[in-house]
């Protein structure tokens, strides 16, 4: 079943590159009491995901912490290593996002928003969305049609219908 807006998200742990390397993320505990944004591609380094969608991201930071937004996620069904070089090469890190890894695609999965590729090599990765997080509870969802799209799910559009 798809994560539709008004759910709670599921418990899932993510990881992302820490001081002493990989270190497991609580989704939950990033979520709660707090107001987050998350938004997910289909995988790092890939031209979408590259061009567009960060990029809309690390433009619109300034305006989602004026709506107070507690913190920007980018969750991507890579390794944590990938994670932390992709967010520096795109300026995601030094703009403030945080660029979570999601290895085997446990939260991608637990949310309904996995799709495969063969041909394009991508495998159990995920649809691309932007949702805004209240406490844990999905309160806007916007998911494209298309994973070579970013259209509904970049930041501008999501800062548009908040």
């Amino acid at each position: 079943m798809t994560i539709s807006q008004g759910d709670q998200l599921p418990e899932a742990t993510l990881v992302a590159m820490g001081a002493e390397g990989p270190a497991p993320v609580s989704i939950t505990d990033k979520t709660k009491g707090r107001k987050v944004v998350i938004f997910a591609v289909p995988g790092a380094y890939t031209p979408t995901c590259h061009s567009a969608h960060v990029p809309s991201f690390v433009r619109t930071k300034d305006q989602f912490d004026a709506k107070g937004v507690d913190e920007i996620i980018c969750v991507s069904v890579n390794d944590p290593f990938v994670m932390q070089a992709w967010g520096e090469a795109t300026g995601a890190t030094a703009a403030g996002i945080t660029m979570l890894g999601d290895a085997d695609s446990a939260f991608t999965k637990a949310l309904g928003m996995e799709f495969s590729a063969p041909p394009a090599g991508l495998t159990d990765r995920s649809k691309r969305y932007a949702m805004l997080v209240e406490d844990g509870k999905v309160t806007l969802l916007q998911e494209e049609e298309s994973p070579g799209a970013c259209e509904v799910s970049a930041g501008e559009a999501l800062l548009a219908n908040m």
